[in-house]
């Protein structure tokens, strides 16, 4: 934006490097370009600033189909203007030579001229489709058509503004319009996202399954192996009883054949002793035949004496004397011979 400073009767003019000025002294062109400065007297001048960077206009307007459908349309178009002497001409851009202020009527004017020429146009190819052309390929096609119209118009060729570039940005139909095209849409992503959500749910219950499965399996597994383990430990009891019990019988029939040995042996034994004792009694049944009985009693009475346990003293008395001779001598008249005997040991 340019900047006037003032002077008596004279005022400073400096330009901006995005503005060209055009001063007008006496109808004369006295200056003319970009980021000028210069002196002027503000009763005899006519300052005008024509931007020349790019200028971004939004465009915005209705239009209806081919089946009578209203949808509205969003432009924005891209300008600059090529020839600031000629937009001068032919706009308002001017500035108040007193104080810099710069008038909007230009801006406004080509606003309205652009606005205008874009929408006829959107508007005539729009009306020759259906909605759903328009929805579909409304936006390239709305582009091409006003691409093509704006850089080959003569208004705005004449008037010195240079179209750079139109971006359609969106046609889109009435609101409960597009809520019914949006529905059928909004149907489909929400039965694919059921769909995502049963399946992500049976991937889920499927994984479940395996799981379990898997436990279940796990735990057949650790049955089976503690059955063989149970199994195992039994036939081992099993076999160590067998094994014991089998110890145990080889042993206890050590035992009865060694009892039974021993018993023999002791029977063996017992026989022969008492074969040996047999014999000696026979022998001595032999030797005490061909004795007479005077004899055998002393034998006898040795025998006896030997007996009999140890005395320390013995007294006898004539009348146990005679009571044992006539025992004796009883035995002995009772038995014949033994009187003589008796009297041969009373002598003696």
């Amino acid at each position: 934006m340019a900047t006037i400073k003032r002077y008596p009767w004279l005022r400073h003019f400096l330009g901006s490097p995005t503005g060209a000025v055009i001063h007008l002294k006496a109808g004369r062109v006295a200056h003319h370009g970009i980021g000028q400065a210069f002196w002027f007297r503000p009763g005899t001048s006519v300052l005008s600033e024509v931007p020349v960077d790019d200028q971004e206009l939004p465009v915005l307007f209705h239009a209806t189909t081919r089946d009578h459908q209203d949808v509205t349309v969003q432009v924005n178009v891209t300008y600059r203007f090529a020839d600031p002497a000629v937009v001068s001409q032919r706009l308002d851009f001017g500035i108040d030579p007193d104080t810099g202020a710069a008038t909007t009527t230009g801006r406004d004017q080509v606003a309205t001229i652009i606005g205008q020429l874009a929408q006829s146009h959107a508007i005539d190819h729009l009306a020759a489709v259906p909605l759903t052309t328009a929805l579909e390929q409304g936006v390239s096609q709305v582009r091409a058509q006003l691409v093509g119209a704006l850089g080959a118009d003569a208004r705005l060729a004449s008037t010195g503004i240079e179209v750079l570039g139109v971006h359609v940005l969106a046609v889109r139909p009435e609101g409960d319009v597009e809520r019914a095209l949006q529905t059928p849409l909004r149907e489909h992503v929400q039965a694919e996202a059921d769909r995502s959500t049963y399946e992500r749910r049976a991937l889920a219950v499927e994984r479940e399954r395996t799981i379990s499965e898997n436990e279940l399996a796990s735990q057949i597994e650790l049955a089976t192996r503690r059955e063989r383990l149970v199994a195992q430990e039994g036939a081992n009891l099993r076999r160590e009883a067998e094994e014991t019990a089998a110890a145990a019988l080889v042993e206890a029939r050590a035992a009865a054949e060694r009892r039974d040995l021993t018993s023999a042996a002791q029977a063996e034994e017992i026989r022969r002793l008492g074969e040996a004792n047999n014999a000696t009694f026979r022998t001595v049944m032999d030797v005490y035949e061909g004795m007479d009985r005077s004899t055998i009693l002393a034998v006898a009475m040795r025998d006896l004496a030997g007996a009999l346990p140890k005395i320390g003293s013995l007294t006898i008395t004539p009348d146990l004397l005679s009571g044992a001779l006539a025992a004796f001598t009883g035995a002995g008249v009772a038995g014949g011979p033994a009187t003589g005997s008796a009297t041969a040991g009373r002598g003696a």
